[in-house]
């Protein structure tokens, strides 16, 4: 069984990946961390509101649903933001360039990634 560490360096080797961290969106914490190119601890805790933004207008709006994946696009780069499904508060955050990134190909690995955390 991988530990988070060992986790985020291999969600790395995609193109384009620059940094990668596990966060609880609780209190913007980084549980694990990898990478370099942005402030992870800026990025973490900032990304933790966004998550929890979410998930109130969600339960404003009375959706029974579950958030998958939320994407933000900037001009030179992409953040794939996942809750792990079984750790409540817990997401993947992934930063990509975007110029050398397959979007499609980086969603499905950090699927992979969340099954993966969901067994440590």
């Amino acid at each position: 069984m991988a530990d988070l560490s060992a986790v985020l360096n291999d969600i790395l080797k995609l193109d384009g990946a620059m940094c990668a961290a596990v966060v609880d969106s609780t209190n913007g914490m980084i549980l694990a961390s990898a990478g370099v190119g942005v402030d992870i601890e800026i990025a973490a805790a900032g990304n933790s509101d966004v998550v929890r933004a979410k998930l109130k207008t969600m339960q404003l709006l009375d959706l029974n649903d579950k958030i998958v994946d939320i994407l933000i696009t900037l001009g030179k780069q992409y953040h794939i933001i996942r809750p792990v499904s079984n750790a409540e508060g817990v997401f993947i955050y992934l930063v990509l360039d975007s110029a050398k990134a397959n979007l499609a190909l980086a969603r499905r690995k950090v699927s992979d990634v969340e099954s993966l955390i969901e067994r440590i």
